[in-house]
């Protein structure tokens, strides 16, 4: 059958393209949404911007190798608390990852019952607790037992901070995966776990590190929980047991001191802190690129 012809009193509309109005408001609605990506780029811009101003000049190899110069004397550098960010979130991951993951997975696969619904409510309120009230329990927990303030303390707090994230993110993408990739490995009869495991998860593989990379760099940049589990050290410190430097707690040190080159050091700390969490930002997101395309 051939479909009816428009009526004579549409034919000029049609042969001329959309009405005025309408082009007028396809217009307006584009604009909307460049003007809604502006809002959210434009303050990261000026972030980035400001930090480069403020921090760019005291950025030196020197910065990275030397150890925080007494008080009184210019100069020195923060190479522990660099050390001691990258292990306090080594611990961190190394905690979070595979239980969010898991009960991300969980929830995607078997949530629907009582069980279920109590890991999301229990994510839901985590995500919204203070990161200094995570700090204050884990100091009850783990640092009055142990006698002291450790990376291991540290590393528990950021790893509850960063729970919720992996685990309702990891949720939202495991569900993306397509029903038929699962019920065609069933069909080869493979086993229930051995779907999620060879099938669903390296398809979501993608979003899950995305998942990952944004709890880690939440993570990475907190500084209350820090003040009461690992504390800070103006040494050369890799044991888990002991306190350890960290950037977040020397930025807010310095920052709040009244010497000058400290405050200087404080505005190129927190440029390195940017700075390596936009390096594991676009390392991850290649590596998944190209994970994506085998």
């Amino acid at each position: 059958m051939t479909s009816p012809a428009p009526p004579r009193a549409l034919a000029p509309r049609l042969a001329h393209g959309p009405s005025a109005r309408r082009r007028a408001a396809d217009l307006g609605a584009t604009l909307s949404c460049h003007l809604a990506a502006a809002v959210v780029i434009v303050p990261l811009a000026l972030i980035a911007w400001h930090l480069l101003r403020m921090g760019l000049g005291g950025l030196s190899l020197e910065f990275f190798v030397r150890l925080p110069k007494p008080v009184g004397e210019l100069g020195g550098g923060m190479a522990n608390a660099i050390v001691g960010t990258g292990l306090l979130v080594g611990i961190a991951t190394l905690v979070a990852v595979p239980v969010g993951v898991g009960a991300g997975l969980f929830l995607a696969e078997y949530g629907d019952g009582r069980l279920g619904t109590l890991v999301r409510a229990t994510a839901d309120i985590m995500s919204g607790v203070p990161s200094i009230v995570v700090g204050v329990a884990v100091y009850g927990l783990v640092v009055v037992p142990m006698g002291r303030f450790s990376a291991l303390a540290g590393g528990l707090a950021l790893a509850i901070i960063m729970l919720p994230t992996i685990v309702r993110s990891t949720e939202e993408v495991v569900r993306l995966v397509p029903r038929s990739y699962r019920e065609a490995a069933l069909a080869l009869g493979a086993p229930r776990w051995r779907v999620i495991h060879d099938v669903v998860l390296p398809a979501a593989s993608g979003g899950v590190i995305t998942a990952v990379l944004l709890a880690l760099a939440r993570a990475a940049g907190e500084t209350a929980p820090l003040l009461f589990t690992a504390l800070g050290s103006r040494f050369w410190s890799v044991a888990i047991d002991r306190p350890i430097a960290s950037l977040p707690v020397y930025i807010f040190d310095y920052a709040r001191a009244p010497y000058d080159d400290w405050n200087r050091q404080a505005w190129t700390g927190a440029l390195v802190l940017l700075m390596l969490v936009t390096v594991v930002s676009a390392m991850v997101r290649l590596t998944t690129r190209g994970v994506a395309r085998r």
